[in-house]
């Protein structure tokens, strides 16, 4: 087994093993940084430029260096008054093995900052994140490819070759090096054989060794010449080009109504904030509709959703019909892959929930690829709601649909600070189909 060394220098007094790793510890730590700030700031802000400190330890190469605080030394101080020769100096404090305190130095290193742009904060926030399970049937893309015309090549596939360019640049070919025609080569053969058949003249013997000549030159140079040469064969060259036809909509429905506090409505629209920039980020070819519903549910755009301020009674089955109707009227099963998320505190109508359990049995999660339900609940009830089955009529309906199909998932949210961690739980990259086999 052959062995390969690397002998490139690295630059000068610069370790290229040293400062990979110095990116690898920057790029993990900017991620952390990044991830703390969305947890304990607003999730809106994740949009923007950000300044992120970066701890000046560790991000110095290190080297080796005699301990101060071990060993023996003999130092020379000339000019001094407080010292003769073979005196003691003490040992500076500071722990063995270390480099000495700090302690009445006039400066320290501070922390630097990297200034990460929008599209850097987005690429840390988003990195290995991913909608779940974007097959459909067969193993589609999100963007599939159809190929198209785009001129001629020298080389391909047997069957793509055009043959009237092939037979165009023969032709052209053929006459610049003036390749013998047929019809001249089979005049001179049929002259041949007159001369061959009338009786013999005075100087016919003559003429007749000529001709032979000159046939057997044309044969030769028609034969030296081919009729089609490699030189001459075209190819039907292809690009691919995008074709949508892996499409993918995503539904984000929220629950405004009058049992929705201030505090759960910002909790909901923090939730599809962060959904929708993913969404936004990650793929270009994505419809997203937005329904909001009280007692009643619409569909609205995307600046209605997150800012209006209606409000009513509650009646979550509206929004289950209102999104079945949209994907029957713009978004065939057969053509688009279908997600949805729901964000509701838990309240509903009597009675409602189970019209919500049996909508989702029915026909809407044969129709999903995924489908999210995020339920916010007042910070006292965590721990007992927590670990449990028991909780709002909406939530019990819902596990009798969580129990029955493996791509509904459902949890619930109390604090700003679970946003996030249960945003990546939902929506963390999935095994594709050949990984799990």
């Amino acid at each position: 087994m052959p062995n390969f060394i690397d002998r490139r220098l690295n630059p000068k007094d610069k370790s290229l093993g040293n400062r990979r790793r110095f990116l690898r510890r920057a790029h993990e730590e900017l991620k952390r940084v990044v991830k703390e700030r969305i947890r304990a700031g607003k999730i809106a802000d994740v949009d923007a430029e950000q300044g992120v400190p970066m701890p000046a330890r560790g991000t110095d190469e290190p080297t080796f260096q005699p301990a101060r605080t071990s060993g023996q030394r003999q130092y020379i101080l000339p000019g001094n008054k407080e010292f003769t020769p073979g005196d003691r100096i003490p040992k500076p404090g500071g722990g063995a093995g270390g480099a000495g305190s700090r302690a009445g130095r006039g400066q320290a290193e501070d922390d630097f900052q990297f200034v990460l742009s929008r599209e850097e904060v987005l690429d840390l926030f988003f990195e290995d994140l991913e909608l779940p399970d974007m097959i459909k049937l067969s193993l589609k893309e999100t963007v599939s490819y159809k190929p198209r015309r785009a001129g001629f090549a020298t080389s391909g596939a047997p069957t793509n070759i055009n043959v009237g360019r092939t037979m165009r640049n023969s032709y052209g070919r053929r006459i610049a090096l003036h390749r013998p025609r047929r019809g001249d080569i089979e005049a001179l053969a049929k002259e041949i054989a007159t001369l061959e058949a009338t009786p013999p003249a005075p100087g016919s013997g003559q003429r007749l060794e000529e001709l032979h000549g000159e046939l057997e030159r044309l044969e030769r140079r028609r034969r030296r010449i081919p009729y089609v040469d490699p030189v001459d064969i075209r190819y039907n060259r292809f690009e691919p080009q995008p074709l949508p036809n892996a499409n993918a909509v995503m539904f984000c429905l929220m629950d405004v109504s009058s049992s929705m506090g201030e505090r759960e409505k910002d909790l909901a629209k923090r939730f599809f904030v962060l959904l929708h920039l993913f969404l936004k980020r990650r793929y270009d070819r994505i419809d997203i509709v937005f329904i909001r519903h009280t007692d009643e549910a619409r569909e609205v755009d995307e600046d209605t959703f997150f800012y209006s301020t209606q409000s009513g009674g509650t009646v979550v089955s509206t929004a289950l019909e209102e999104m079945q109707r949209i994907i029957e009227e713009r978004y065939p099963a057969r053509d688009w892959n279908i997600y949805a998320a729901q964000a509701s505190d838990g309240d509903n109508i009597a009675g409602d929930s189970e019209r919500c359990s049996s909508l989702l049995n029915g026909p809407l999660m044969r129709l999903c690829q995924y489908y999210a339900y995020v339920e916010i609940i007042d910070e006292r009830e965590t721990e007992i709601f927590g670990a449990t089955d028991n909780g709002t009529s909406l939530w019990r309906a819902y596990r009798t649909v969580n129990e029955a199909w493996p791509n509904f998932q459902m949890t619930r949210i109390a604090r700003p600070a679970d946003i996030y961690p249960v945003f990546r739980k939902l929506f963390a990259r999935q095994p594709t189909t050949q990984q799990r086999k």
